[in-house]
């Protein structure tokens, strides 16, 4: 590559992630036409019209507002399949792959780019989010965008249009998940770090706190939202053990970048970019439950980074002693990761790698329907196997549904009364019942669930039941003396 003439070098360390990123991407993406209950929020959500979502988003997932009409969009424009669900997450983080790069190109030279981009996508934190019909990816990308627009910046090449893109940049993130705003802390972190000039500042300042404002009402809005992660656990010390390690990974590249205050370095960037967002969602975690990787998934662009810089530096000190050897590390150090992560890649591209698999249970529904039969949800969260397959459910009555998830702006619908569903459910010869699997089954709690299942206990028998990928139906057959 020190032959090629620095317009073409540039574009071959750019274009070699991208293309072996989306590889990658395209490697088994259907896992197995498998879709599981969060991708399910989004394809459901996608298929209804504006007006059904913006009704939905005025109750629920506010938060996912600007994701899911994007891919209401790319639903209408190409039909929903697993392709359309995934391949913007795919083509988002090749966009992130090439900012990795740049960016370790522009402060590291070659080898340090290249090695960077080609092991971003090869994180097993990157591969499971690469596959994924949620907006983890795509904010990622807008992480690598806005980092290299900042180092642009940094480096004396900035105009208005540069800082117009960065803060255009940071309120797309913020709008997707607003999260992602921590990424301001981030490039704080690296503008001290390289004490910046004045000018710098002042636009970077503005540009941020002008994003972060326009996000604000979403934020705000978002707040009488929050009983929907109330599920995610408290922090404790096991969720730390990750972060650590990455934090530990982290700084072993940066000290090999020699890093020096005051001088922009790939450790200068990468650095804060993975340990700010870690930190930050850890100590907002401790105000409110919210530890998740997936919130701060963009934090793997500072990981590839410091990753790149030290096989860069490898490269380079092999150079000195063996200048025709220096070419074969970074295929070397690919192949040997790619074989080392092959059993994690291959277990991410299984439908094992999900907790459950919506559309598995949805042939069995057609199979095990019959003439006359109603179905029950346990919880109502799991008619979500109706909503992406509808048809599977023809001829079903799903008899403790008062309102729809589209007329009612929910993603699971309104139920009834415990007392009504269980008039309806003595007036059935034959229930199907829709939960989770034995496995992943976590115990009923709410009222009308409790109800369901005392009913199903003390006048049905079970007939059949089918447990297939973290789902479960089973069919209840009317006890012959119950009156």
């Amino acid at each position: 590559m020190a032959e090629a003439g620095p317009l073409r070098r540039a574009v071959l360390v750019r274009l070699l992630p991208v293309l072996w990123t989306i590889a990658l991407g395209l490697w088994g993406l259907s896992r197995q036409d498998s879709v599981w209950r969060d991708e399910a929020a989004t394809w459901q959500v996608a298929r209804r019209s504006t007006a059904e979502i913006w009704h939905m988003l005025g109750n629920v997932d506010v938060v996912h507002g600007c994701y899911y009409l994007l891919m209401h969009v790319l639903f209408d424009c190409f039909g929903p399949s697993t392709t359309t669900l995934r391949l913007p997450s795919v083509l988002a983080t090749g966009i992130a792959a090439a900012c990795v790069a740049a960016i370790g190109h522009r402060l590291a030279g070659v080898w340090a780019g290249l090695a960077g981009g080609m092991a971003f996508g090869l994180l097993p934190a990157v591969q499971f989010y690469l596959q994924e019909g949620r907006p983890y990816a795509v904010v990622a990308a807008g992480a690598g965008i806005s980092t290299l627009l900042l180092v642009t910046a940094l480096q004396g090449r900035a105009r208005t249009l540069c800082w117009t893109a960065y803060g255009s940049t940071v309120l797309l993130m913020g709008l997707l998940n607003w999260l992602s705003l921590v990424i301001c802390s981030a490039h704080l972190a690296t503008l001290l770090w390289t004490r910046a000039g004045r000018e710098v500042w002042t636009r970077w300042a503005t540009a941020s706190a002008a994003a972060t404002a326009c996000v604000l009402p979403l934020i705000l809005f978002s707040r009488g939202q929050s009983a929907q992660v109330s599920w995610i656990p408290p922090l404790s010390w096991h969720m730390l053990i990750g972060p650590a390690v990455l934090l530990a990974i982290g700084g072993v590249g940066a000290l090999l970048d020699r890093p020096r205050a005051g001088r922009l370095s790939v450790a200068a960037v990468g650095l804060p970019l993975l340990a700010v967002p870690q930190i930050g969602l850890i100590a907002l975690s401790l105000i409110q439950p919210l530890f998740l990787d997936r919130y701060v998934l963009y934090s793997m662009l500072g990981l590839a980074l410091l990753i790149g810089t030290a096989v860069g530096s490898a490269v380079q000190a092999v150079g000195l002693r063996l200048p025709g050897a220096s070419k074969r590390i970074l295929p070397v150090v690919v192949v040997a990761a790619t074989v080392a992560l092959l059993p994690q890649s291959l277990a991410k591209r299984s439908p094992a790698s999900r907790v459950d698999d919506v559309l598995a249970i949805a042939s069995d529904m057609r199979r095990m329907k019959g003439t006359g039969s109603a179905v029950l949800f346990v919880p109502s969260a799991r008619r979500d196997t109706k909503s992406v397959s509808p048809d599977a459910f023809a001829g079903l009555r799903d008899i403790a549904l008062v309102e729809s998830p589209e007329r009612s702006g929910t993603l699971k619908g309104v139920e009834a009364s415990p007392d009504h569903i269980r008039t309806a459910m003595l007036a059935q010869r034959r229930i199907l019942l829709v939960t989770d699997a034995t496995q992943v089954a976590k115990p009923v709690t709410a009222e009308r669930d409790e109800m369901k299942s005392a009913v199903l206990k003390e006048y049905f028998t079970p007939v059949t039941d089918e447990q297939v990928r973290g789902r479960r139906v089973t069919v209840y057959q009317r006890l012959a003396t119950a009156h």
